[in-house]
This record gives structure tokens, sequence and C-alpha cells, in this order.
């Protein structure tokens, strides 16, 4: 097993399906560790030999290094035949790195695929259908079906499977229960006890916070979830479906009542955090509360222990409900231009295997796809995982879900928007206009969607 880790790029994808902004020093980067020998970014690649040398990336390199390197070693072992060579990628870099890798050659023959990429790399003819792989594998009839629906409407129009899940993640409000407790704050169960607590924990003399928030890499959605959260608008689009509801007067009334947390309640250095920053901040700081997902539930029990915090699905808002924004769901891809697919093939099905599957996301603390994984003993000791799931599944929870099938979301929720973001923090523009401008490219976006598959 060969291990690299690829570093931080300015690399961004422009706004569109194929064009991406190359640059060389990153396809050199990429083409040294990738498959083929071509240089083709999404030829139709070879079944190949079924042994030999594969090439994995990583989506949350650095997050996830450690079980991947794990699970390639049990992999390795059961195929000695096979070697992989393993990439991780931050998952702020993973798809601008790919679509570089599209563009001008270098593709690896396995790397992780979930939702919220999905569709841009199907529309770029870069991955493998899979559908006919898992009806004769051992996984078929294993998954969870929801997953793999998410994936395949993930994908585009045409209703194939590119990618095999491995996980679902949910939104969780960690809060720390010993800073609540010392003063006297109910559990945020509420949005309206959600606010009053990010106040009242906040002692700046004493460099104490009630909340951080997200103003980096990863903005949009942590926002999107609380504005749709204490609007409690269950859609994202009006009932013409081709409209988005993200500039409705409610969620412009709650943008600007969470915006107005930064500085307030948070952090100066809030605006420019990831998640990576965002995490290790709660952990190693005095902060009250963190929105995040199940994915940092281990970071959390390292830094803190069980007994000083807990995470709880989101705040209710009106009426006692509880409406999220989707979490994409994850999974592994296998890359058309592979030279060897059987052998990677044979990596995805062990990977996403019920041992495998299982010992992945107690690592990650998300929930598996693989059914037998599921009933795993971990999942009850792991409450936020636990709670997760239960509130997907008891009626409890709306789930609004976010258009990952358009070729333009990432673009449009990420490189375009977050610096705009940014200046609604800083209160250098208002919450409506970032919604209205957010709206008209969505609308956009969504309308020549329907042209293409109509």
């Amino acid at each position: 097993m060969k291990i690299s880790i690829l570093g931080r790029s300015t690399d961004r994808g422009r706004r569109g399906r194929t064009s991406v902004a190359v640059a060389l020093g990153a396809v050199l980067a990429l083409t040294a560790t990738a498959c083929g020998d071509d240089g083709s970014g999404s030829g139709d690649g070879a079944e190949g030999s079924g042994t030999g040398k594969i090439v994995f990336w990583d989506n949350n390199g650095g997050v996830r290094t450690d079980i991947w390197k794990e699970i390639i070693a049990d992999f390795e072992k059961k195929n000695p035949d096979i070697d992989v060579e393993y990439v991780g990628i931050a998952s702020t870099e993973y798809q601008s790195k790919v679509d570089t890798a599209i563009q001008g050659g270098g593709l690896p023959d396995v790397g992780g695929i979930s939702a919220s990429m999905l569709a841009g790399f199907a529309a770029q003819g870069a991955l493998e259908p899979l559908d006919e792989r898992l009806e004769g594998s051992s996984l078929n009839g294993k998954l969870n079906k929801d997953m793999i629906e998410s994936l395949r409407a993930a994908g585009g129009g045409d209703d194939q499977l590119y990618s095999v899940p491995t996980s679902a993640n949910n939104g969780v409000l960690y809060y720390r229960t010993d800073m609540f407790e010392k003063a006297g704050l109910e559990e945020p169960t509420t949005w309206d006890r959600f606010f009053d607590a990010a106040e009242k924990l906040t002692d700046k003399g004493s460099n104490r916070f009630g909340y951080t928030i997200r103003g980096g890499a990863g903005s949009i959605a942590q926002a999107l979830d609380a504005m749709y959260g204490q609007s409690g608008i269950t859609s994202f689009w009006d009932s013409t479906g081709k409209r988005t509801t993200v500039n409705d007067p409610r969620n412009v009334k709650a943008l600007e009542r969470y915006a107005a947390l930064f500085k307030k309640v948070t952090p100066a250095a809030d605006l420019n955090n990831d998640f990576t920053k965002m995490v290790a901040q709660w952990d190693s700081g005095e902060i009250g509360m963190l929105n995040h997902n199940l994915g940092s539930y281990q970071d959390h029990v390292k830094a803190l222990g069980t007994e000083k915090f807990r995470g709880i699905p989101q705040p209710v808002g009106p009426g006692g409900k509880r409406v999220q924004v989707s979490n994409p769901v994850d999974g592994i891809g296998l890359f058309k231009s592979s030279k060897n697919k059987d052998a990677a093939w044979k990596f995805i099905e062990f990977a996403a295997s019920a041992q495998s599957n299982s010992k992945f996301n107690e690592s990650a603390g998300q929930v598996p796809a693989h059914a037998d994984a599921a009933k795993d003993a971990w999942i009850a000791k792991a409450e936020p995982t636990k709670l997760a799931a239960q509130a997907l599944s008891d009626g409890s929870t709306t789930i609004v879900q976010l258009p990952y099938y358009l070729p333009d979301w990432n673009t449009v929720s990420k490189a375009d928007n977050e610096p705009n973001f940014q200046k609604v923090l800083l209160g250098d523009m208002s919450a409506k206009s970032f919604l209205d401008g957010l709206a008209e490219q969505l609308n956009e976006a969504q309308a020549e969607w329907d042209e293409q598959m109509g």
C-alpha cells in the first residue's frame, strides 16, 4: 500500500458542466499518481486482469486517512495480488481535483463520490455505471435502499447508479453539557432556546462564546440548515418546481437572525472557518454549541470525553416541527477510464462489505449503508448516531432535499456564494440581497436542467 496526501490548492471549478480552470502544477501532481497510460480523463478504460495496482482517491483525506489505511490493509491481506495506492484529498478541494483530472488526464481507478458532487462528474462522462456489477455482487440486496435511490437520483436523469453508498450523515447540534449545567440552561431542543443559550453563554472578556459559526468553506449548507429549520419551509422548490424557496421572506428573516450571531456570540475567527477549523476550535475552547454532522463525533469524544457534551438532532421550529436540509449520501465510484476495473470493483465491493462498512462508520460516527453493519452494537453506544437514525425514521423530521442533481449545484453553493455569505456576516450585504442572488442562480440552473431533460 502506497500513501500520499495532496495538500490544499487554489484551483476552483468554474461555472458550467465541463469547463474547469486547469492549474498545470495540479495536473502534474495528480497525473503522477493516477491510473491509465493514455492520459485520458474519461475514456472507456478496460476490465484488466483483476490483479496489479489500482489508485484510490479519498474525498475526505486527512480526516479519514487512518481508517482507510486500515481497510486497505485488510483488503490487500485478502487480495495479495492487488496493490492499492491511497491518495487523500481534502474534502474542500476534491471536486476541483477530479474536474481538473477529467479535463487534463490522470483520474484514479476508484474515488469517493458523494451525492453532492455526483451529477457534475456523471455529466462529464467520467463515471462507470454500476448497476450490473452490483446485481452480480455479494452486496446485492444488502445496501440501504434509500441511500441507493438518493445516489441514483443525484446522478442525473439517466436513472443509473454511479456510486455505491457507504454512509449517510445528518446534521447535529453539539452542545457542552458542562457549560449548560453551570449556567442553568435547558437543552437547546428549540431554536428559541438555541439563540437564548448562545447569548447567555457568551463572555468575551473570558474568551467564552455561545456558538461557533461556519463562515468559510461549506458555510452555505449550514446556513441553509439554520434557515429552513427556523422557517419550517419543507421544500426547496415552490409548487411549480421551477423557483426555489431560499429567498422566501421567512427564510430571509431566519438568515438575518442567524447571521447576527457572528462576533456577537461567536469568535471573530469564525469568518474563515471550514469544518476542520470549526471543529478543532470547539474541541479545544470554551464554546457552548456547534452545528456540524455525525462525522465529527469521534473528534469530540477524543477531545472532551463523553461526559462534557451531547450531540442531538437539530432544534425544532414552528409548531414543534423539525426541518433539516439533506446531507449528501457518501459512496465510492469507479472511474470509466480505469484500466483495471475488475480489481477496482473488488476493492469497492470489499470496502462496502458489512465488516469494512461497520469499521468505517464506527470511526466516522455515521450511519452505515450495509444492512448488517447497521445492526452492530457500536451504534447504540454512539448517542448522536443513534438519535439521528431515530429522528430520520420516527416521523419527527422533515428533510428538505437539496438539488444535488444539478451539475451547477456545487459551484453555485460554494465558489459563487461563500464569499457573499461572508459579506452578510460582516454586514456588507443584506440577507435579502444574498438570498435573492442565490435564488436567481438556482432558478437559472433548474431551468437549464429542465430544458436538458425535456
